[in-house]
């Protein structure tokens, strides 16, 4: 059964960023969150089996799945190849999900993260999309797709093996599109061209295009001074034909409340809007930046427990706002419960989990220089 683009909400609620409290998902934030999401009439929630080191699932049970009918919502998730280890890990896995969820089924499963190398190969070594068919015969998965972080090449290459795909999810933003390592622009148009309905993810990037220096910012609220810079960036991605749901990694109800208002009667970019977005998409990429989204999948394995995207934004906003003072106290609240960028050791685990493909080593070489030793 194919997907009817024009029955799913625009705005996807994605728990990858959920609020926390002492290091714990603040479960009653979240339930105040999804109350004001599923009443504006939205109701798409993506969450995997590794975020929140495997508590967002557990969040999904207690704020959704307790609390709404079943056929009132539909929750995503995904199975990690970088947790297979042998055959019996998929069935394990899969089962150790419906019990976090406790959802029963899931409406949308996805293979997480395909890309080159290591995700891709297990996903072939096992059979992986003949094991998901499988269980969307049985009733388990009502569709099925993947995230996707590879090339253009490899995307193309697997949506023409696998035409049992309904859906790709894939990372999708104005700066994005001539990304040299994203290539987003390329992504969709394999996808568009093929009629395949896109699910959006980092339409912000990581909150990176959710504010900028006031001269950038002012050729947005030039234009319309009552609408947020991420509206911008959303209302971008939601212009574009196939594209089916807009994830939203929403930490706090600011965040919420702006979006649903974005999406509430959704008005598609103008041309004279598109305009104004490429204009400042040209200013921006003048401007250096570490390419990094904070998806926080190199923090759980740190040995030195570095809270390595936090470093990260301390040196974007470094090189956006040179005079500002904040950036310094705000790395020496940071470095009272993280490791320092200094403390790296070089070891590579968070490179051979990063989904932008960043150096992680080298930038934090240089973060070390900017931030400990300046």
């Amino acid at each position: 059964m194919g997907i009817d683009l024009n029955t799913m909400p625009k705005l996807g609620f994605g728990l990858m960023r959920l609020p926390e409290n002492d290091g714990k998902i603040d479960h009653e934030h979240v339930c105040r969150m999804v109350d004001k999401y599923m009443k504006a009439g939205m109701n798409y929630f993506d969450t995997a089996y590794v975020y929140h080191g495997g508590r967002s699932e557990v969040a999904a049970r207690e704020a959704l799945v307790k609390r709404y009918p079943r056929e009132s919502f539909m929750l995503a998730t995904k199975l990690p190849a970088w947790e297979i280890k042998k055959e019996e890990d998929i069935e394990r896995i899969f089962n150790e999900q419906l019990e976090r969820t406790g959802a029963g089924y899931f409406d949308f499963y996805l293979l997480h993260s395909i890309e080159e190398g290591n995700n891709y190969d297990t996903y072939v070594k096992y059979d992986c999309f003949d094991w998901c068919m499988k269980r969307k015969a049985e009733g388990k998965i009502k569709h099925f797709g993947f995230s996707f972080h590879g090339s253009p090449e490899l995307l193309e290459t697997i949506v023409d093996a696998h035409p049992e795909v309904e859906f790709v999810q894939i990372q999708l933003n104005y700066l994005d599109r001539t990304n040299p390592v994203v290539r987003s622009q390329e992504l969709y148009d394999i996808l568009a061209k093929r009629n395949i309905p896109i699910i959006v993810m980092e339409p912000v990037r990581g909150g990176m295009l959710a504010g900028f220096a006031p001269e950038i910012e002012k050729k947005f609220k030039d234009y319309r001074p009552d609408n947020s810079i991420a509206s911008w960036a959303l209302r971008f991605v939601g212009s574009l034909p196939g594209v089916m749901t807009i994830l939203s990694g929403m930490s706090n109800e600011e965040q919420m409340d702006d979006n649903i208002r974005t999406f509430t009667s959704f008005e598609p970019l103008s041309e004279e809007e598109f305009r104004i977005v490429n204009e400042v998409t040209d200013e921006i990429l003048q401007i250096p930046q570490i390419g990094c989204t904070a998806c926080k999948y190199c923090c759980d394995g740190c040995p030195m427990k570095i809270c390595i995207p936090d470093v990260f934004r301390t040196v974007n906003t470094l090189r956006r706002y040179p005079d500002d003072w904040r950036f310094k106290n705000f790395y020496s609240g940071l470095i009272q419960r993280s490791g320092k960028a200094s403390d790296c050791i070089g070891c590579g685990q968070c490179e051979r989990v990063c989904p932008q493909h960043l150096p992680i080593i080298a930038l934090m070489s240089e973060a070390a220089e900017i931030l400990d030793h300046s």
